[in-house]
C-alpha cells in the first residue's frame, strides 16, 4: 500500500496525531527528499514495538546515542516501504528474524531529535517523521547487540518499559503503545 494512503487510512482520535499526521503531508508535499538524510531537517523512519506471544514483555535495545532503553527502528534511506524498514531494523539491531506483523501503522509522531554525534560526526538536530509497527517474535530466539548502534539488547516486562526509558518525550509514546498492545 501506498505510504500516503496508509497514513490517511491509519484511524486515530488522539489530537496528537491527527496534528502530527497533517504535518506529514505538509513535508511530504513541501520536500522531494524527506525519504533520505539529505533533507537534514526532516525525514522519515520507522520503528518497530515488538511483544512476546504473551504480550508480557517488549524487546527493546540500549541506545548509545540516546543513552536510553528503546524501541528499535531507522531512517527511511530512499526507501518508502517503512514496515519493510522496521523489519530490517529488526533484524539489524537485534538480530531476530523470525517475527510477525501485528499492525499496519501502530503510531505516527514527530520526534524531536536532538544534536548528536554519531560515527565522530556531528548530526545537527532535526526532526523524524515516525511510522512505527507492532510485531511479536519469539523471546527464545537469539538476540544480539549492534555495538556501533546499542550496548544492550533485551526482553522488559511491560510494566517497566515506561520507566526503563530515560527520553521524556518518548515516554508518552511506549504509553500509547502499551495501550494498544492490550487490543492485539
Amino acid at each position: 500500500m501506498d505510504l500516503r494512503q496508509a497514513i490517511v487510512n491509519y484511524d486515530t482520535i488522539l489530537d496528537q496525531e491527527v496534528k502530527d499526521r497533517k504535518m506529514f503531508f505538509k513535508y511530504l508535499n513541501t520536500f522531494e527528499d524527506v525519504f533520505t538524510r539529505k533533507n537534514e531537517t526532516v525525514h522519515f523512519t520507522s520503528s518497530a514495538f515488538i511483544t512476546n506471544k504473551d504480550r508480557t514483555k517488549v524487546l527493546m535495545i540500549y541506545h548509545n546515542i540516546y543513552n536510553s532503553w528503546g524501541w528499535i527502528g531507522g531512517h527511511a534511506d530512499g526507501e518508502k516501504e517503512l514496515l519493510s524498514v522496521a523489519i530490517k531494523e529488526i533484524e539489524e539491531e537485534t538480530g531476530v528474524t523470525r517475527m510477525k506483523v501485528l499492525s499496519d501503522i501502530a503510531t505516527i509522531d514527530t520526534l524531536p531529535v536532538p544534536g548528536h554525534v554519531k560515527k565522530g560526526k556531528y548530526v545537527p538536530a532535526h526532526i523524524h517523521l515516525s511510522i512505527a509497527y507492532m510485531f511479536e517474535a519469539d523471546e527464545s530466539e537469539p538476540i544480539r547487540i549492534k555495538a556501533d548502534e546499542n550496548s544492550n539488547v533485551g526482553w522488559i516486562d511491560v510494566d517497566k518499559v515506561v520507566d526503563m526509558c530515560t527520553e521524556e518525550h518518548m515516554k508518552p509514546i511506549y504509553k500509547k503503545l502499551l495501550k494498544k498492545l492490550k487490543e492485539v
